[in-house]
């Protein structure tokens, strides 16, 4: 069975966006981030325009996602955290492939990208209905 952090990292790689947090001036904040995973690490794309780079950028952030809108038949419901050290990111021209194209406008106005990649250090994973646990009883 894999470990917690393991799973975090390979079903965060099944959606492709999330929810960077950590806190500006004191007070906490989410930020809504595009993301792939890449070599074990959580490669995000945010909009510049946010500011929230700044904040994140050298700190601890916390990454959630889930399927909670979006998982197959059969597939269970999951939501997963993974919190370690951020830093600013240069994506390959690969993973900007991977990326795709971002969206045109952001709250009015053109959107400018920013990469963050977060190494995992930590990770939970909840699940709803049994779908994971049902997916590795046979490896027991």
């Amino acid at each position: 069975m894999p470990t917690e952090e393991q799973l975090a990292v390979d079903l965060l790689g099944r959606v492709g966006h999330g929810r960077a947090a950590t806190s500006m001036r004191a007070l906490p904040f989410l930020a809504p981030a595009r993301h792939i995973v890449a070599d074990g690490r959580v490669l995000l794309r945010l909009h510049r325009g946010y500011g929230y780079h700044r904040a994140c950028g050298g700190g601890v952030v916390a990454y959630g996602a889930d399927n909670l809108g979006c998982a197959r038949p059969g597939e269970g419901l999951w939501s997963v955290q993974v919190v370690g050290h951020c830093e600013s990111a240069d994506p390959t021209p690969a993973e900007l492939d991977r990326l795709g194209p971002g969206p045109e406008l952001v709250d009015g106005e053109p959107f400018d990208p920013v990469h963050l990649v977060i190494e995992p250090r930590f990770a939970t994973v909840h699940t709803i209905d049994g779908g994971l646990e049902r997916r590795f009883q046979h490896v027991l």
